[in-house]
């Protein structure tokens, strides 16, 4: 997959066939349009193409709505290089782009920049100023160009459309269950090894601490079963997310005890994919309850580390 920053003409060899969207965490719903966005472009000669932008448009139209998102935009390049597209191109989202028409985008980047040949979207899909280009209108406008319009149905889970927004929501109340079945793949979240308190370390359970984005979703406080790949291999263990409330920390933290690993690996970029619920966040009487609570914890993630193994 090649990654293209900004729309500007690509002079394809072949023709081009492209969808939009955030895509943001790349779940069943976005997974099920690639595929057939492939598969389109297998069978008619062309070139798969998803165009998707940073920042997401509510924040920079809502800047005060404080969205968290699913995948940062390197999460979401990392899952989209899995599907084999031939194009990814990521266009900047401004408060200038967002006053385009739907037909001076349609026009001016899809037609003479990109010079489609097919645009495959959502059920659900809008475009333009204030969101007002719709499907009837997109396939005015592909008469109007010469572009053929398709329009796909949405994946459904218990009979309702995944969405992010209900993904979202599902981490929110830690629902991992859920959140993994309509992601159709682990939650991951990234970043960068930093140095911590140590407190891991006095209690017998040394973590990593991890930087994150300011925009990345964290679910609901509290501790999960995780995986985590370091240095060629996979790793188990647990990660705590919270302020530590037995030991007054005012700021959010994330940070990961792996078991069978107690090497340095701070600077380094790590990934770790939610795999369960554990518990919740709880302050407790001293750091030996705590220390007590961890081994309880470490040995119900043991208890069903089959599940993930195998």
């Amino acid at each position: 997959m090649e990654i293209i920053h900004g729309i500007h003409p690509l002079n394809p060899s072949k023709k081009l066939i492209l969808t939009i969207g955030m895509f943001d965490g790349v779940h069943r719903g976005h997974q099920s349009i690639i595929q057939q966005l492939n598969r389109y472009a297998e069978e008619t000669g062309g070139h798969s193409a998803l165009l998707s932008f940073t920042p997401h448009p509510r924040q920079v139209l809502q800047p005060d709505g404080e969205l968290k998102l699913l995948s940062t935009l390197e999460e979401k390049l990392d899952l989209l290089c899995q599907y084999h597209l031939d194009y990814a191109i990521i266009h900047p989202f401004t408060i200038e782009f967002s006053r385009l028409s739907a037909v001076e985008f349609v026009r001016d980047y899809l037609v003479n920049h990109l010079q489609i040949h097919t645009l495959l979207v959502g059920y659900d899909h809008h475009f333009g100023r204030n969101r007002m280009g719709d499907f009837q209108q997109l396939e005015e406008l592909a008469d109007l160009y010469n572009f053929q319009a398709l329009q796909l149905s949405a994946v459904l889970e218990n009979d309702l459309p995944i969405s992010s927004t209900k993904i979202r929501n599902a981490l929110l109340a830690s629902d991992i269950d859920y959140v993994t079945e309509a992601l159709g793949h682990f939650y991951p979240i990234t970043g960068k090894v930093i140095h911590g308190y140590k407190i891991g370390r006095k209690l017998g359970f040394p973590t990593i601490n991890m930087a994150f984005s300011k925009d990345k979703l964290l679910p609901a406080d509290g501790v999960y079963g995780v995986r985590v790949e370091l240095q060629n291999q996979l790793f188990f263990g647990l990660m705590n997310i919270g302020k530590s409330p037995t030991f007054d920390f005012k700021e959010q933290r994330v940070e990961v005890y792996l078991l069978d690993f107690d090497g340095e690996v701070y600077d380094e970029i790590v990934k770790a994919d939610i795999l369960c619920f554990i518990r919740g966040e709880k302050k407790f009487e001293n750091a030996e309850a705590l220390k007590n609570q961890i081994q309880r914890d470490e040995a119900y993630f043991h208890s069903r580390l089959h599940e993930w193994k195998t």
